[in-house]
């Protein structure tokens, strides 16, 4: 006689692994660690995200002593590269009247809206030029960063290896005569990225000059990430390279696009206190054979906002002759304060903890806006543990809060109200 439930996850993870650590995704199985009150995985991303979600809504459906409503179990595929389960799904298969996505990072938190998002992918050709005579290559190094959700962290004042090592490259190219050869930084469109490396080209007297100018300008970022980044590790060092050199005019203009790129937040909410409104990361940078490739993902609360930081990065790309596609555009989530099960669930937390939970938007996809697109008269709700690091291979999950997290999901089910 309740109303049906909608328990929703989505099946995918990020793949993100340490350079260093030898994985291969495709074959092997996470290598879990149990850390004191944590479990985390070695040197990759664990996949909490959304595999707590996933197995919670298992081990209702497999349970034979869990008292509940009438239960819809939806599995979506590919959030984490376009949330294309969730714009395919078939309304048709669902009656249920509430949605509970178990999808968020924080026990105390109850979501009730997200932000919409954009891909913005770029490429530009570039012309290139033979290594000058009497040069020696380096390869320059940046890892440690802590990295992180690209939505979720984005606020939290980390370094982005892409534009670290964007402001290296550029003090050098200011100092002394260097060819630009590759650069190779970031990874996954939702991931800010942990690591990059580059590799230049000077002539064998300049050396001793590029090691001083390298040192100079890694100093001054160690230091003004010393607070945060406490793993971050920047290095040069002698290297070998068969292949030709951007072209002068080419390592100028992709140099001067990088910088020019907004990365971060653009825009706090004017509405939410302590709430992003808009951001920008930018999450790969390539350049390698005749090719300079970007990725990058604008996340916005607000359509307008979505747009606007858009259009600024797509003029920045254009404005050298790349080749922009933008794509995966999905809405925000606009939040209900007059949700009937936010008021049973929030009723329910401050009964259970003696506390007021915390009522908030995030600043992240979450597929609830594109399912209610599917679902309008659908009651959603967005809950889940407390995951550290997501998207990043520091990715860890609290013991205790998942078990917070299961013993309140089994208490709301027992309350569902009945069918109007």
């Amino acid at each position: 006689d309740r109303k049906t439930i909608i328990l929703q996850s989505h099946l995918d993870m990020v793949h993100q692994k340490n350079s260093s650590t030898d994985f291969d995704f495709d074959s092997e199985g996470i290598r879990m660690i149990v850390d004191e009150d944590w479990v985390r995985a070695e040197g990759t991303t664990l996949g909490a995200d959304n595999g707590i979600g996933v197995a919670a809504i298992m081990a209702i459906l497999s349970s034979t002593d869990r008292v509940h409503p009438p239960i819809e179990a939806m599995f979506t595929i590919d959030e984490e590269t376009g949330m294309t389960g969730a714009k395919e799904l078939n309304p048709g298969n669902f009656s249920g009247e509430i949605l509970l996505n178990l999808d968020t990072e924080d026990d105390d938190e109850l979501s009730i809206g997200c932000a919409g998002g954009i891909d913005t992918n770029s490429d530009y050709s570039y012309s290139t030029e033979p290594i000058r005579e009497d040069s020696m290559v380096f390869r320059i190094n940046i890892s440690g960063l802590m990295g992180g959700h690209s939505g979720m962290d984005i606020d939290k004042g980390g370094g982005n290896a892409n534009k670290l090592m964007n402001r290296v490259l550029m003090h050098i190219w200011e100092a002394m005569p260097v060819q630009l050869l590759t650069i190779d930084g970031g990874g996954l469109r939702n991931a800010i990225p942990r690591e990059s490396t580059a590799m230049v080209a000077v002539r064998s007297d300049f050396d001793g000059q590029l090691e001083m100018e390298f040192g100079a300008i890694a100093a001054i970022i160690q230091n003004e990430f010393a607070s945060i980044e406490t793993d971050l590790k920047m290095n040069i060092s002698p290297d070998n390279y068969a292949g030709e050199a951007v072209s002068q005019e080419d390592a100028v203009k992709i140099l001067q696009t990088v910088s020019a790129l907004h990365n971060g937040v653009f825009r706090m909410s004017p509405n939410i206190e302590g709430l992003v409104e808009t951001s920008s990361s930018l999450a790969r940078v390539a350049v390698s054979n005749g090719s300079f490739t970007t990725q990058s993902l604008q996340r916005s609360s607000i359509e307008n906002g979505k747009k606007e930081v858009a259009t600024e990065i797509r003029s920045t790309l254009e404005s050298i002759g790349a080749n922009v596609v933008q794509l995966g555009d999905y809405p925000g989530w606009q939040p209900n304060p007059d949700s009937e099960i936010l008021r049973l669930m929030a009723g329910m937390y401050r009964e259970r903890y003696s506390e007021e939970p915390k009522i908030k938007t995030c600043h992240a996809g979450l597929e609830c806006g594109i399912l209610l697109q599917h679902l309008p008269e659908v009651d959603m709700i967005s809950f889940g543990p407390n995951i550290r690091g997501a998207h990043s291979p520091d990715e860890c999950v609290q013991i205790s809060s998942v078990q917070k997290f299961w013993s309140y999901l089994e208490e709301v089910l027992k309350h569902i109200p009945s069918v109007n």
